[in-house]
């Protein structure tokens, strides 16, 4: 074999090979209540779903289709902004019984892991910084969309569930087994930086 065909053959092989193909792509989660929201339901004593959101947040992402291992996601939620679509409850939400936010006014999630499932979701692994408490919490995404939006902008959408214990942020107050667990149901839209 000559060596212009070797080196052509590693030229080759390196062209297809995932590392040679990493395109790491940064994207700033679109305004929050347009195209990207953080809603919540909690089981209601067992008779129905309390459900509500958080108005403000910012985040990125960095999505790479061929390695999930350059993949990261950050959100940052200002709490003081949660909203159940009922005012007297909303101030409980924000008193020291539930998120405290006169002294933890942001929630913060960072991944420290993403790993493409077999099923075609995503497991994000990160911290979860609620009430002052840090802990590890997993998030199951799933693509919805990537493309040219028709401003000429590139973008690309996620869908996600999680879920947390009350008890593992140090809530106070306690409804009992049935309400305990907070799920959340995550939508983000973004769009890539410059």
């Amino acid at each position: 074999m000559t060596k212009f065909k070797s080196l052509a053959m590693a030229t080759a092989l390196f062209a297809v090979s995932p590392w040679a193909l990493a395109n790491p792509t940064t994207y700033d989660i679109d305004i929050p209540g347009m195209h990207a929201a953080i809603n919540f339901k909690v089981n209601h004593l067992g008779f129905s779903w309390l459900t509500g959101r958080f108005d403000t947040f910012e985040g990125y992402f960095i999505h790479d289709e061929t390695n999930p291992a350059n993949e990261k996601v950050e959100v940052r939620i200002d709490t003081r902004s949660v909203n159940s679509n009922h005012g007297e409850r909303d101030e409980h939400l924000r008193s020291d019984d539930f998120l405290n936010v006169e002294r933890f006014p942001e929630a913060k999630f960072v991944s420290t892991s993403v790993t493409n499932q077999p099923d075609g979701t995503k497991l994000i692994k990160g911290d979860f910084t609620l009430n002052g408490v840090t802990k590890p919490i997993e998030i199951v995404a799933k693509k919805i969309g990537e493309g040219t939006d028709p401003w000429g902008g590139h973008r690309a959408g996620f869908e996600g569930r999680a879920e947390f214990k009350m008890a593992d942020f140090n809530f106070k107050m306690d409804l009992g087994p049935t309400s305990s667990t907070v799920y959340l149901d995550l939508h983000v839209e973004g769009i890539k930086r410059d």
